[in-house]
């Protein structure tokens, strides 16, 4: 499925939760891997404001890409945010949604 770029040059993003090793795996605790490069991925909850709106992401982000001592609150900036339709069938029932994606994180200090 394609992907599409989101420009949140002019936004003002706030960590909202911290990161977390993202699992490929549930039942047996097998971390999500990046395809491209092998590092271990990490999801954070980013807040994201602009033009009066503001909107809650889970951001999927490679932990080399993450940089020490991200905490709820902090002011960062987020490097190759990307936007990824999704939908898949469990249990004979159909899911689907957006999925988000960054490169890296930088702090906006």
């Amino acid at each position: 499925m394609p992907s599409f770029k989101i420009d949140v040059s002019t936004a003002v993003v706030f960590v909202a939760t911290a990161p977390t090793p993202k699992l490929a795996n549930a039942k047996t605790g097998e971390r999500a891997m990046d395809r491209e490069t092998g590092a271990g991925l990490s999801t954070v909850g980013l807040l994201v404001s602009d033009e009066g709106e503001g909107n809650l992401y889970q951001v999927t982000i490679p932990e080399t890409g993450l940089p020490e001592g991200l905490a709820p609150g902090m002011p960062v900036k987020v490097v190759g945010l990307k936007a990824r339709d999704w939908e898949n069938e469990f249990n004979g029932q159909k899911r689907h949604s957006i999925s988000f994606r960054a490169v890296a994180i930088t702090s906006a200090v």
